[in-house]
């Protein structure tokens, strides 16, 4: 899926993407760095160093924080190299997440490791990035939250509970802030192709081909999203273009939760009948 940039809408602005290195994160970087941006790209992966010099030679500037954002000295350390780099700071999206699928059989450890690599991590550096925004006159928080933020899915206690809470601290992340001229928004993507999706398709069989249009009967639009698609939302919400937006959920979920319990096929039968 291609999407054409708006050149130079994010000229001379410093954005940190957190989880750069794959997926949504990945392609959030690159669409930030063809519209002008410096992108700090913070990720537990060392494939995150490949993706900013990816970005470099391609004339945008980047920049590779590694480490563990479950610890607060590396989310700190992040917005402190950014600054340290680049002298300032417009944008932070809160990306990185653990994914810990579990019910019944979550365990203690699985919880905090849910929540630390999730809506503490996101808390841990908008405290961090908010002073340095401010100082620049104001900025963006972009949190990437999830349809499973809004619905009940089999063995999903963890993450759902999780991206629930990341629904509800934007709301109040986006209060405390915007009198510091600081917007704070989330976007809850849909089925997306990234690496779990991708995972999820092998172990089935049948590669994406097989399993887009069958899962693609839970969305209206009749296919799973590109993590471009995605990029697109949050590069808008980061932008100028969504100054009077904060405290919002974008749906980017192809009418994932705008669709009943029946689905595409209720369409067949209407078709059929006229």
């Amino acid at each position: 899926m291609e999407r054409q940039p708006l050149r130079g809408r994010f000229a001379d602005q410093v954005v940190i993407v957190t989880g750069g290195a794959s997926g949504i994160g990945r392609a959030v970087a690159q669409e930030l760095a063809r519209e002008g941006a410096a992108v700090v790209i913070a990720d537990l992966s060392p494939a995150g160093a490949a993706c900013a010099a990816e970005l470099e030679a391609a004339g945008g500037p980047a920049l590779f924080v590694p480490g563990d954002l479950a610890d607060e000295a590396v989310c700190a350390a992040v917005v402190a190299q950014a600054l340290a780099r680049f002298g300032r700071l417009d944008g932070l999206v809160n990306n990185a997440f653990s994914f810990i699928a579990k019910g019944l059989d979550a365990t203690h450890a699985d919880w905090e490791r849910m929540f630390a690599v999730g809506p503490i991590a996101y808390s841990v550096l908008a405290q961090h990035a908010a002073p340095a925004m401010r100082r620049g006159g104001g900025g963006a928080i972009v949190n990437l939250s999830s349809i499973s933020a809004f619905i009940a899915q089999p063995n999903r206690w963890t993450y759902n509970a999780a991206k629930g809470a990341v629904h509800t601290l934007t709301k109040c992340m986006a209060f405390d802030l915007a009198p510091f001229h600081i917007r704070v928004n989330s976007v809850s993507p849909g089925w997306i192709w990234t690496q779990e999706v991708y995972k999820a398709a092998a172990l089935d069989g049948g590669g994406r081909a097989k399993w887009d249009p069958i899962w693609g009967e839970y969305h209206m639009l009749r296919r799973c999203g590109d993590p471009v698609e995605v990029a697109a939302a949050v590069l808008f919400l980061l932008s100028a273009d969504a100054s009077f937006i904060t405290a919002a959920d974008l749906a980017v979920d192809g009418g994932y939760m705008g669709m009943g319990p029946e689905g595409l096929g209720q369409t067949t039968v209407l078709a059929g009948s006229q």
